[in-house]
């Protein structure tokens, strides 16, 4: 996330819409859950941090929008943030391209080249996701932020809104369940 927070020195400042102050603020109170479900409906962190760093441009270049209360803002920025996964998604339809991501592993010599290799690989990843779909919904979401989205605890912690040794229990119950789920074993 730091990465994110070097490059948003939002252009409204120097108009006086928002100060230094005010844009931390806010960037510091919304950015990490709209960064995690950006980075679940869209195909990179990149993209990801792409489409936020446009989410807080467009809020400050927005004039009424530092006039909204705090209610008001985070709606605006949510559905600005459907919109822009929206018009993304329209884009890589149009403009179909291929995930650097995707073709990581055909770039290594050897046998993991091999098309039975990556059958194999797909085969696995489908059976985990099967299994990850047999968690409750607050689980897949915890995994999701913590492993998918690089989250600290603390960070999924505050995105779910639960306290940090709560969370780490319900990630600890989340792996043992999902390893019993995905190996066949008998939960204990």
């Amino acid at each position: 996330m730091n990465s994110i927070q070097s490059q948003v020195n939002l252009p409204g400042a120097e108009e006086g819409a928002l100060d230094e102050k005010a844009q931390a603020e806010l960037f510091y109170r919304y950015a990490p859950s709209l960064f995690a479900y950006l980075r679940q409906h869209t195909s990179s962190r990149e993209d990801a941090e792409d489409l936020l760093h446009e989410i807080f441009l467009a809020a400050l270049k927005w004039e009424p929008f530092h006039q909204l209360d705090a209610s008001a803002q985070e709606k605006w920025l949510w559905r600005v943030a459907r919109n822009k996964v929206a018009d993304a998604h329209r884009r890589s339809v149009r403009k179909p391209s291929l995930a650097l991501d995707s073709i990581v592993d055909l770039l290594y010599a050897g046998e993991e080249q091999s098309p039975e290799y990556i059958l194999m690989r797909r085969e696995e990843y489908a059976r985990l996701r099967a299994a990850l779909e047999q968690l409750p919904a607050i689980q897949q979401e915890a995994l999701r932020l913590r492993f998918a989205n690089e989250l600290s605890c603390a960070e999924v912690a505050k995105a779910l809104g639960k306290r940090e040794g709560a969370l780490r229990s319900m990630l600890s119950r989340a792996i043992s369940r999902l390893r019993a789920i995905y190996t066949g074993k008998k939960e204990v």
